[in-house]
């Protein structure tokens, strides 16, 4: 315990000494002019690090900030990874585009040939704000009308995926390397091996072994990926520079797929009981004849819990970041307000993104583990089997007084 408290308030200190929400991609752009059309294509259709204008200009000019901007800006996808700005200078990491066009074929190239060509190369372009591919990659027919080619591209999210799924396989694959060379009779590990032992027993025993049953032997390496994989991609985001803060279990599409492989699993390793109890449940006759109102009630709940799976870790996460961004813009958006007012904002606001970085670091371990929890009750309710309850009435036992006569 004495190591995790330890590890836990590491952690934590890292996460205070710098602040995600201002290292990544926001207060030093505060100090940079404005971008160039093609640079706010590459993120999506709004430039993160030249959506705040400066605080000298915001003062002289009167003019507000774009919270909405700033914040979709900072939360959506790319298909570059904006590392900060020094002085009129991003700096970058051009990420691979990799697009199908039934028209002209396959591209492959940098997403840097976009800005050095104006946002246009090999007759593709980013789609401006108010088009229905808003931030995506089009290209145009001879009418001039818009068309979506098939888009395979490394962009910002996909690249975090990738590298957090390096690394949890970095992880797993050290610590079994450990026990193949030391065996099962060595001494209890120590250091990172033991907490990564400590972690992986609890969530076996206090999640999967509790909530699947006696079959949960069967279940627990999707489970234990499925709780390291959300907890990684959890705490990367929170780190403030490259190769962290991305939001990609912020991502509806990466909380759908995790959802989807629950709703396989329960249903392809469902029991007969299971199944019976959903087109013909144990309710009173009139409940499922003439209209099959329960069958039709369990049928779609079916589809409501994977549902609910994804839009619950899908809406946590997303709504962390938001509200250290929001917070975040409280600095700029008083800073034509006087210096006492934006003096005590500023203080206001750097105190509550503290708060909210040690809460996001707890909501990063709560929502791994409710979306292993709850996946596992679903896995284990759909794995319950019919018991004939037996209706004899047990005799007493004869006293050895009635047995002697």
């Amino acid at each position: 315990m004495r190591q995790l408290r330890n590890l836990m308030i590491g952690a934590l200190l890292s996460l205070l000494a710098f602040n995600p929400v201002l290292a990544q991609n926001d207060t030093t752009s505060v100090l940079s002019g404005k971008a160039d059309s093609s640079a706010v294509a590459l993120n999506g259709g709004v430039s993160v690090s030249d959506s705040i204008t400066p605080i000298a200009s915001l003062a002289h000019k009167n003019e507000s900030v774009n919270v909405k901007e700033i914040v979709f800006g900072h939360i959506g996808d790319s298909y570059e990874w904006h590392i900060t700005t020094w002085g009129k200078v991003h700096i970058t990491i051009p990420l691979p585009i990799i697009v199908y066009s039934s028209r002209t074929g396959w591209h492959t190239f940098l997403s840097s040939r976009l800005e050095e060509n104006e946002g246009v190369y090999e007759g593709l372009s980013i789609a401006p704000a108010g088009s229905k591919y808003e931030g995506k990659l089009i290209e145009h027919d001879q009418l001039g009308n818009e068309i979506r080619p098939w888009d395979i591209s490394i962009t910002k999210v996909t690249f975090a995926l990738l590298f957090n799924s390096a690394l949890l396989l970095f992880i797993v694959l050290g610590v079994a390397r450990w026990y193949r060379k030391n065996g099962k009779t060595s001494k209890a590990p120590g250091g990172f091996v033991g907490f990564m032992e400590m972690f992986i027993m609890m969530v076996n025993d206090d999640i999967i072994k509790s909530c699947v049953g006696p079959k949960y032997k069967k279940f627990a390496p999707y489970l234990l990926t499925a709780f390291f994989f959300i907890f990684i991609n959890n705490l990367m985001g929170l780190i403030p520079f490259f190769p962290g803060g991305a939001n990609v279990t912020g991502n509806i599409a990466i909380t759908m797929v995790l959802a989807l492989f629950t709703f396989v699993i329960v249903n392809i390793f469902g029991t007969k009981t299971y199944w019976k109890e959903i087109f013909w449940p144990d309710v009173p006759w009139w409940l499922k004849v003439p209209i099959p109102m329960m069958p039709f009630i369990e049928f779609f709940g079916i589809f409501t819990k994977p549902f609910a799976l994804m839009i619950r870790l899908f809406a946590n996460m997303l709504a962390g970041h938001m509200a250290m961004l929001v917070l975040t813009c409280l600095i700029f958006i008083s800073a034509s307000m006087g210096p006492i007012l934006n003096g005590s904002l500023s203080v206001a606001s750097v105190l509550f993104n503290i708060f909210m970085n040690a809460l996001e670091l707890l909501v990063a371990f709560i929502q791994a583990y409710v979306f292993t929890m709850l996946s596992a009750v679903f896995i284990g309710l759909a794995q319950e089997e019919h018991h004939q309850e037996s209706h004899t009435i047990p005799l007493p036992q004869e006293s050895e007084a009635e047995i002697e006569r």
